[in-house]
């Protein structure tokens, strides 16, 4: 793809059962605990998928399925990210912490990126969730565009 050419899209459909990943930082978990409590009923019409210490709270709190990945510093952002790549991720709310430097911050950045190259919707605080979660499109099919890779894949491999 030259500068100036246009991005090609593809559409990917959603279904109305979305795959939502939870995410946050240890000072922002007591924030998305609550979040989440409060937003119980709409999380469970659909799948949920937290990094390792998130995901067991809200497991247990929620009385609801949680897949759990590795915690975030030990890969579990790699994992989201991996996921939103691989198409298994429709949603990212992660309740991030801008005030503390964390240790595997370059991990944070690369997730936070391929959430929107892959135009996945992001929510990282709790007023862009509601927002987020109370959309009327959260319980319906929705197609999602996203950039045609292909041009680029193929201009790499030359």
């Amino acid at each position: 793809m030259n500068k100036g050419e246009l991005m090609d899209y593809k559409i990917i459909p959603i279904d109305s059962i979305k795959k939502i990943a939870l995410v946050a930082h240890d000072n922002k978990k007591d924030d998305l605990l609550q979040w989440a409590k409060f937003n119980r009923d709409l999380l469970a019409n659909h799948q949920l998928y937290a990094t390792g210490t998130t995901g067991k709270m809200l497991s247990k709190a929620l009385d609801l399925p949680v897949t759990c990945l590795q915690s975030g510093p030990l890969g579990g952002d790699m994992q989201i990210g991996a996921h939103i790549a691989e198409g298994v991720i429709d949603f990212l709310i992660f309740f991030w912490d801008p005030l503390e430097m964390m240790p595997h911050d370059p991990d944070v950045k690369a997730l936070l990126r391929m959430a929107v190259v892959w135009n996945v919707p992001i929510a990282c605080n709790r007023s862009s969730a509601d927002f987020m979660i109370s959309s009327n499109l959260m319980d319906c099919p929705y197609e999602r565009m996203v950039p045609d890779y292909d041009r680029y894949r193929q201009r790499r491999r030359k």
